[in-house]
This record gives structure tokens, C-alpha cells and sequence, in this order.
């Protein structure tokens, strides 16, 4: 049974339309993950539709962090102006800010990250898996392993979401892009830390 009570939960948990989380629902036999997972499928489908469209509005925001030892600047765009001032809108930029206070990535996407940054890491993991003494023939398998949780760390958008680790930062703009209906791209960030880069004396 499906209930009005069901179907605002989800969309308070997805920000997705009413009758789009009926369906979810339906077709997920009023299992609330199941229906959940279901939306983020149409929100990955949402995305790709949307991915040849120009997104150069929205917005860019400061995040300042605890009692000023933090702060972000970053900006986020979408297609329209009327999307850039809606709340989803807003809360979502906040919430990518808070993940880079919190979360240190240094590139957006794995795309992002130069060839000499990559060839420099695989390096490094090759030595450490030697030193561990692992066997030559899984070496190249152990680096790509390892490399992926590199970017997983280093990326924003594939880092866990600071409020959902079993999404990643991807998925949340995902959801949204369902929601909002246009294209959301995380253009450029900046973090700033108390005594970042200082010799301590």
C-alpha cells in the first residue's frame, strides 16, 4: 500500500517530483531504498539528458567554517537564473561548499587531475606495493585499486557525501538535477585554512 505519507517521505529524502516517487514506488513495491535507488537511476538518466546544455548561471557562495579557521568560495552553475535563486538550489551549493571545508578535495572530477599528478601517484603505489612485497603479476591491479581510491579522496565529486556516505557528491547533484530539471556543474572552488602552507615555528 502506497501511501501520501510514503510518497512525501521520499521526495523530502530525494527532492524529486510527487509523481515521479508514485512510480518509484510502485515499480519498488513500496520498498522505500529500492524506490530511492529506482530515482537516482532516473536522476543519472536526467543527467545525461541534460549534459549538452549551456549552464552559466547560478551561483557563487562563501562557507565560512567554525569560528573563522575555514572558508570556501565556490561556484555553481546551472541553466537558468530562476533555478540559481531557488532554495533546492542554494542548499545544494551550500552543502558542496560545507564538503569542501570538510572534506579537502583538490580537483572536481578525475578528468581534472594532470597526467604528471597521475603518473607521479601510480609511481609511489608501485613502490609501496613492492615494498609490501607483493607478487610482480597483480602489481598493475593492486596500483589501479589504489588509484581509484586516490581519486575518491582527491575529487569532489567522487567523494562520499559528508551527509550520506553511501552517495557520492556526484549522486547528490544527480538527485538535484533530477529535481530541478537543468544541468548543475560545479565550475571552480577555492579553500582557504588558518596557517595553511606556513612554516610552524
Amino acid at each position: 500500500m502506497i501511501t501520501a505519507s510514503t510518497v512525501k517521505e521520499l521526495r523530502t529524502r530525494t527532492g524529486a517530483g510527487m509523481m515521479d516517487c508514485k512510480k518509484a514506488l510502485q515499480e519498488a513495491n513500496g520498498d522505500m531504498e529500492k524506490a530511492i535507488e529506482f530515482l537516482r537511476k532516473m536522476g543519472l538518466a536526467t543527467a545525461a539528458k541534460r549534459a549538452g546544455k549551456e549552464a552559466s548561471e547560478g551561483l557563487v557562495h562563501a562557507y565560512i567554517h567554525g569560528i573563522g579557521r575555514i572558508g570556501v568560495l565556490i561556484e555553481v552553475n546551472c541553466e537558468t537564473d530562476f533555478v540559481a535563486k531557488t532554495d533546492d538550489f542554494k542548499e545544494l551549493v551550500h552543502n558542496l561548499a560545507m564538503q569542501v571545508a570538510a572534506a579537502k578535495p583538490t580537483y572536481i572530477s578525475r578528468e581534472e587531475v594532470p597526467e604528471e599528478v597521475v603518473a607521479k601517484e601510480k609511481e609511489i603505489l608501485k613502490e609501496q606495493a613492492l615494498n609490501e612485497g607483493k607478487p610482480e603479476k597483480v602489481i598493475d591491479k593492486i596500483i589501479e585499486g589504489r588509484l581509484e581510491k586516490f581519486y575518491q579522496e582527491n575529487c569532489l565529486l567522487e567523494q562520499p557525501f559528508i551527509k550520506d556516505a553511501d552517495k557520492t557528491v556526484q549522486d547528490i547533484i544527480n538527485e538535484k538535477v533530477a529535481s530541478l530539471g537543468e544541468k548543475v556543474v560545479v565550475r571552480r572552488f577555492t579553500r582557504y585554512e588558518v596557517g595553511e602552507g606556513l612554516e610552524q615555528s
